[in-house]
């Protein structure tokens, strides 16, 4: 059975990184190439397999994560991170310092994708973490949860923009109802995961590499506008672009453009650009030291970036190997509520297959026949396979080795915290789900 390789893969997987203590990258790979065999993928064809996961998932996240961490590691050397960290303070305050983590976040992540948003706001995190003198997670969780939810429930992220499309359903409406959903559950979860005893009796260190350890004084910090100026020019550019789709189909010149400067590699690829201007020769630093902070960043994401990379090739031979279609067929007879059937679904195919986006696509395509005289609405049942996606997120998702790498944590820690945060995401944006398609009916919406 499918899903009993996927099970006995996982295990195989915990078993190598946990006891023989090999690492992510190669244990991801022995993995792979095992479950490749085991699903009859022809033994020739498992290297073009292993090259097309790894090249996809590197291709999708390389320069939007290494150009994020040279911007990160420019403004930590600097002092630019330390004085937003100092402003978030004075705001409000080290009690509230997860609020506001959250608040950031939300604000953020609400049209950049989580890889996108966590490598601009990390270094922050990081600094806090080092001024403050708290636990990485209790800074750094609230920050990562948030994002998760915004990227994983909200349009104009791929994977709900995505199933809108299937559904024809309005994205604007989408996105309206579902920021209904997503702030409160995911503010929720971001407060309360930090404190549960099992999370606060993990004290992981920062990541070496991606930050600097330096403590500024005041005088030798770019100013508040500089520094927020450049930590916010992507934000401005993503969002700006993103913005725009939704409001105009106009094919011209001038959009073009837009989007081109809006999509993360290049709005990140300016932004660095600003950065070394801004917080090098503009305050009399050298082209050399922000060289230096460059090479170290890359030097730091050099086995993050392979691990990711090998992740993909694990999904990718999940894919190749029938396990979506298996689970397709299997679903496809079931007889419940077509909500609690779509999210389902995806749940299943998340678990399994590690891609929130083949999950939701996959998902929709089952959905998409129950929809039409069901009387419910198209943009209840994106949320619904939306808020599927981003269940038990463990060894099999790349995103699970990127949340592991930057908060240095084991694999079994990685999967105490992020394994159940997206669990109960998933399960709090049904019951929403659910409530809000009750609400529209008595509105008669």
């Amino acid at each position: 059975m499918p899903l009993v390789v996927v099970g006995i893969s996982v295990l195989v997987l915990l078993f190598l990184m946990t006891k023989l203590r090999l690492n992510g990258f190669a244990s991801l790979l022995l993995v792979a190439v095992g479950v490749a065999l085991v699903r009859g993928i022809p033994v020739a064809d498992i290297p073009d397999t292993l090259s097309k996961g790894i090249g996809g998932q590197i291709g999708d996240t390389m320069l939007t994560i290494g150009l994020g961490a040279m911007v990160g590691r420019v403004m930590g050397d600097s002092g630019a991170a330390q004085r937003i960290a100092a402003k978030l303070l004075a705001a409000f305050g080290p009690r509230w310092v997860q609020v506001a983590m959250v608040l950031t976040a939300m604000l953020i992540g609400v049209t950049m994708f989580y890889e996108v948003a966590f490598v601009i706001i990390v270094p922050v995190a990081f600094t806090l973490v080092r001024v403050t003198r708290s636990n990485l997670l209790w800074v750094g969780l609230p920050m990562s949860i948030a994002l998760s939810t915004m990227h994983s429930f909200l349009p104009p992220h791929p994977g709900p923009t995505a199933v809108a499309a299937t559904f024809h359903a309005s994205v604007g409406l989408t996105l309206f109802y579902g920021l209904f959903i997503a702030v409160p559950a995911g503010a929720l979860i971001a407060l309360v995961w930090p404190r549960l005893p099992f999370v606060r009796a993990m004290n992981p260190s920062v990541p070496t590499g991606l930050v600097s350890d330096r403590t500024f004084e005041e005088e030798e910090m770019p100013s508040t506008a500089w520094s927020l100026s450049v930590a916010l020019l992507p934000v401005v550019l993503i969002a700006g672009a993103a913005v725009t789709d939704m409001v105009t189909s106009a094919d011209t010149p001038v959009m073009h453009f837009i989007n081109f400067v809006g999509s993360a590699p290049i709005a990140l690829l300016l932004t660095l650009l600003v950065a070394v201007w801004a917080f090098g020769p503009r305050i009399g630093r050298s082209l050399e030291e922000i060289g230096a902070s460059c090479r170290g960043a890359a030097q730091a994401m050099a086995m993050i970036l392979l691990v990711i990379g090998a992740g993909g090739a694990f999904k990718q031979v999940l894919v190749d190997g029938g396990i979506s279609d298996y689970i397709k067929q299997a679903t496809s007879g079931w007889s419940i509520s077509p909500i609690i059937l779509a999210w389902l679904i995806a749940v299943i195919l998340r678990v399994a297959l590690g891609s929130a986006t083949v999950a939701v696509v996959t998902a929709s395509g089952v959905a998409l026949p129950l929809v039409a005289g069901s009387g419910i609405h198209a943009e209840i049942m994106v949320l619904a396979v939306s808020c599927g996606s981003i269940a038990f997120s463990h060894v099999n998702d790349p995103g699970f080795w990127m949340f592991k790498e930057y908060f240095n944590l084991s694999v079994i820690d990685a999967i105490k915290v992020r394994t159940t945060y997206t669990t109960v995401l998933a399960i709090l944006g049904l019951g929403g789900v659910l409530v809000m398609e009750r609400v529209l009916d008595v509105l008669n919406l």
